[in-house]
């Protein structure tokens, strides 16, 4: 396979600019000329809507911009393609970023598509959800599989570090999680459970299912928010962008705080109510221990000339580095306080007596529903 040098990116069928590759590790981007008169900046901080050359730095998405690496498999689907270029006799680490670009062409998560695009379709076999959770797993193992072409077509184009695969059903779009070996069986209960919890509390989600199993207590399944769809039966593509793609760096470490946060959103938005959410929500990651809240945990989405919180998505009880919160609560990592909770929303605005009584009201209700669970 040889690596491509240039690309076309389109968001719904226009050309919104070009990525070419300065030398062996840099994507440049440039917008298309109609585009800066009638289009909007894919991310307003490092691509404002300008008429010259981008150049990113190597580090920390290898050499291309944050927003284009959004688009591109990460844990999961990496595996899974490396898995078919190896497959096809070839070795993954001589594929760079741009020609992954092509390969995903527009199947990537969002509404932003490449071309040429070198994807290749495959018939996917009719399947039950066991038989392809049991090759995730052998996948995740090494061991030979018979649905890795299914599992890819599938699932090939997902981030996160958990096998899932991402399907029609009912005419919607959705995504289903299986477990890994590190998982414990009933982990798609749990996070259902988390995500009806979170609701509860007044925390935007996107529909969810448990898809029922043989082998276990049920498979997640959560609707996909970057496609809305349509009476016709079509479905539009959202521009969507996680923090990690926003601000430029690494989901990987824990650099992010949510007094930063708050701030990003309030900048990206301009709405002290989506203000509100994201501080409501970070009051449920703290109280549930879902310190997994890494910059790649939440998203913005562009819709209709406004940029908008994306429901909340990959909330469930887990750990992080050291046992601490990805995202730090004014400084606080490992044990964040009700104190810390107020900095935070002190730092951004809010008012003590409000916040106060969100962080009070998603704790009682995040206490109630444990309680329920473990009784």
């Amino acid at each position: 396979m040889n690596n491509t040098k240039q690309l076309t990116v389109r968001y719904h069928e226009q050309p919104v600019g070009t990525l070419a590759l300065l030398d062996q590790h840099l994507v440049t981007f440039q917008y298309d000329r109609d585009w800066l008169t009638h289009g909007f900046a894919l991310n307003p901080f490092s691509l404002p809507l300008e008429s010259r050359v981008f150049i990113p730095n190597l580090d920390p998405f290898d050499g291309v911009f944050g927003i284009f690496a959004d688009s591109l498999p990460d844990g999961w689907g990496r595996l899974l393609l490396d898995c078919r270029l190896k497959e096809q006799g070839i070795a993954p680490s001589t594929v760079d970023e741009l020609t992954r670009l092509a390969i995903v062409g527009d199947r990537g998560l969002g509404a932003l598509t490449y071309e040429p695009s070198l994807q290749q379709d495959v018939e996917v076999a009719p399947f039950s959800l066991d038989e392809l959770a049991q090759d995730a797993l052998g996948i995740l193992t090494w061991d030979a599989v018979e649905n890795l072409d299914t599992l890819f077509e599938l699932g090939g184009s997902s981030g996160g570090a958990r096998p899932k695969i991402m399907t029609e059903i009912d005419g919607q779009d959705w995504i289903i999680k299986f477990f890994s070996h590190q998982d414990a069986p009933d982990i798609g209960v749990q996070e259902y459970q988390y995500a009806q919890c979170a609701r509860i509390c007044g925390i935007e989600m996107s529909e969810t299912r448990l898809f029922d199993s043989q082998r276990t207590s049920g498979y997640f399944g959560t609707k996909r928010f970057d496609r809305l769809p349509h009476e016709d039966g079509t479905a539009e593509r959202i521009h969507t962008a996680s923090v990690s793609a926003l601000l430029e760096t690494t989901h990987r470490y824990p650099l992010l705080d949510y007094v930063a946060l708050l701030q990003l959103t309030l900048e990206l938005t301009r709405d002290f109510e989506q203000v509100e959410q994201q501080f409501r929500r970070m009051c449920f990651n703290v109280f549930a221990e879902n310190r997994d809240d890494h910059a790649k945990n939440f998203a913005f989405q562009h819709r209709d000339g406004e940029w908008r919180l994306s429901p909340a998505y990959d909330l469930t009880h887990s750990s992080s580095v050291g046992g601490e919160h990805a995202t730090s609560v004014a400084g606080n990592g490992k044990a964040p306080s009700m104190h810390d909770l107020l900095e935070v929303a002190r730092s951004i605005g809010l008012k003590q007596k409000r916040a106060r009584a969100i962080a009070t009201e998603v704790e009682a209700i995040v206490n109630e529903m444990l309680a329920s669970w473990i009784g």
